[in-house]
């Protein structure tokens, strides 16, 4: 039985791609809300909001990305195999990496959906 590291074995690597998403989130509707209300006016052009939540969007899925590398290689450490039901130090290891890396799916896929609305939608109307 190999010694996994503390730091390994942390649960706070399984909230990050949520917390990225849930910024994400936050900060493109914040941003297009004022810039709709004080900048650009009711039939304003969205440009300005659509390139800041461009690079938004870009930044999320880069940390996302990342995580879910991180993830993929926790998972994948010693060669495990699905499923990681033993009640082994490793196979909870490998578990975390595998939940970490299907919630960093779930959030690349809603950190997309939340920046198509600035992409269909030309103008604050």
């Amino acid at each position: 039985m190999a010694h996994l590291p503390e730091k390994d074995e942390s649960l706070w690597m399984l909230t990050v791609s949520p917390v990225v998403w849930s910024t994400h989130f936050l900060l493109s509707y914040v941003t297009v809300a004022i810039w709709c209300e004080k900048i650009a006016g009711r039939d304003g052009s969205l440009f300005g909001a659509r390139v800041a939540v461009a690079i938004y969007t870009a930044v999320a899925l880069i940390v996302i990305a990342i995580t879910a590398w991180s993830a993929y290689q926790r998972h994948r450490k010693r060669g495990g195999e699905l499923p990681h039901d033993a009640d082994t130090p490793e196979d909870r290891h490998r578990f975390l990496g595998f939940a970490t890396l299907l919630l960093s799916g779930l959030s690349a896929v809603a950190v997309i959906f939340d920046a198509l609305p600035a992409v269909i939608f030309g103008s604050c109307r």
